[in-house]
């Protein structure tokens, strides 16, 4: 375990710090707000998802450390919406306030190579990988694990970018230039019956929660629809929430964690990645669940026990994409006519081809039914 903390309870009234401003910070910072607690978001832009709904907006570099340390003396506790933030940030902002989760799990969250290591140094079952640095280590590697393989980007990939199948040797070359011969880490391909992720919490005292296992389908590398309960045996379920669990202990986690899988076709949960802050695929517990993982965040970091999992109902999401608006407005009214469904949108002015511009959220008797309506109450968005 990296490291154990004294519990510090943060009341309500007081002011929660978010490093970065998109999406996930704007349902953090609303979940914050009907506890009574103020929000103050810092990030490089302005007038932002985040911003909109938070008490204060710093705009500034994460690399200006005196404007850093300004904002760390303004809160009372800092945490995460964006995990890149450089570490030099993080430990200005240290100098003043406790930040969750910790700099040194950032530090290995936000690269591949040494997430993979942690997670494969601590014994959690991972996909084969080597590192690569150069175009002979990438070649040597191919030749170690084989074909077909993934190279990844190490440090800064999310929703596919950053990454080049290699299905055989005439690929290597281009595949590293594709990646501009930056350090990078080479996987096995997973042959994977699905993706499937756990969202949990730790707070300062070391409790857990987690809101069971979510079944994911991506479309270009992008999540497109999770649901929960996900579609699994009893001993993957079980399986699934112990790696989770484990792997939060190991980082002496304090705050919401993802931790996504490949389920083989043999059955076997592979780790792919680790979030650590609220994850896509829990977005559906803002609406589906007692505590939300957004309120689960700000629970933990404020030392205040942890709130129920509890499913109201079976529930999807579906993801909507700047797509939806290429032939103007989506029809907003349409997806309304069922009842059960809830519309977020983040804020967002310029819709964009594959930018996550909101979500909908359904709840139904099971969750087949579920992600089949929340698919059918996004297809009546399109306009023609």
């Amino acid at each position: 375990m990296i490291s154990k903390f004294v519990t510090k309870t943060i009341l309500p009234n007081s002011t929660i710090g978010v490093f970065g401003s998109g999406q996930l910070g704007r349902m953090f910072a609303i979940e914050a707000r009907k506890l009574g607690y103020r929000v103050h978001t810092f990030s490089p832009e302005s007038d932002t998802p985040t911003g909109q709904v938070a008490d204060i907006e710093t705009q500034a570099a994460y690399e200006d450390l005196y404007e850093v340390r300004t904002f760390a003396q303004s809160v009372d506790v800092v945490t995460f919406e964006f995990e890149n933030v450089p570490s030099a940030c993080v430990e200005a902002a240290s100098e003043f306030v406790d930040v969750f989760p910790r700099g040194e799990v950032l530090h290995i969250a936000q690269n591949r190579r040494r997430e993979k290591t942690f997670l494969s140094e601590n014994g959690f079952p991972v996909t084969p990988f080597r590192h690569v640095t150069t175009l002979d280590e990438l070649r040597e590697a191919v030749g170690s694990l084989g074909t077909p393989c993934v190279l990844k980007t190490a440090g800064f990939g999310y929703d596919g970018k950053g990454q080049s199948k290699i299905m055989s040797p005439a690929d290597i070359e281009p595949a590293f230039e594709k990646l501009s011969r930056q350090e990078s880490v080479l996987e096995s391909f997973v042959d994977f019956d699905k993706e499937v992720s756990v969202v949990c919490a730790r707070d300062q005292a070391g409790n857990f929660a987690h809101f069971g296992v979510m079944e994911n389908e991506h479309a270009n590398h992008i999540l497109d629809v999770s649901f929960a309960p996900a579609i699994v045996s009893e001993r993957t379920f079980n399986e699934a929430i112990e790696i989770t669990r484990n792997i939060a202990e190991a980082l002496g986690y304090v705050g919401t964690l993802c931790v996504e899988y490949f389920l083989t076709r043999d059955g076997r949960l592979l780790v792919n990645e680790l979030a650590p802050r609220p994850h896509n695929s829990g977005h559906l517990t803002f609406d589906a669940c007692v505590t939300s993982q957004f309120e689960q965040q700000l629970r933990a970091v404020c030392g205040l026990p942890l709130g129920s999992t509890e499913f109201y109902r079976p529930a999807a999401m579906a993801n909507l994409l700047g797509d939806i608006w290429q032939n103007g407005e989506p029809n907003w009214t349409a997806a309304m006519s069922d009842p059960n469904v809830k519309i977020h949108l983040y804020g967002k002015a310029e819709p964009r081809p594959g930018r996550k511009m909101g979500h909908l959220t359904v709840t139904s008797e099971n969750a087949l039914k579920a992600a089949a309506a929340v698919r059918r109450m996004r297809a009546s968005l399109q306009r023609y």
